[in-house]
């Protein structure tokens, strides 16, 4: 239950940073009430999730996850492409998401 938490966590924090975005400084309405509600969810949700795995590796999956994702989404809806070093330092935080998950006995709880 605690990685299903986990992932809406994530999903919601990508919406609500995407929204932020669009928000232009909070200048928008509905781009400024979607970041609001979708960082309240994901704080929602993270805390939920800290029931069942320690804190250290769920907000290391939230972040981590919500960088790469966050990167993605812009990408698409933004046309914000990431170079070469983001690319690269992405590459490293998703290679520490699958580490922590396959190898770290702290995983949960």
């Amino acid at each position: 239950m605690g990685y299903l938490y986990l992932i809406i966590a994530i999903a919601t924090e990508v919406i609500g940073t995407s929204a932020l975005n669009a928000s232009a400084g909070f200048s928008k309405g509905w781009p400024s009430a979607i970041a609001v509600v979708g960082y309240a969810l994901s704080l929602y949700f993270l805390a939920l999730a800290l029931q069942y795995l320690t804190v250290g590796i769920a907000y290391a999956l939230w972040a981590g996850l919500g960088i790469v994702l966050v990167t993605v989404v812009a990408a698409f809806l933004f046309a914000q492409i990431p170079d070469t070093a983001a690319l690269i330092g992405m590459a490293l935080i998703l290679a520490g998401v699958v580490v922590i998950n396959l190898y770290s006995d702290t995983a949960s709880l």
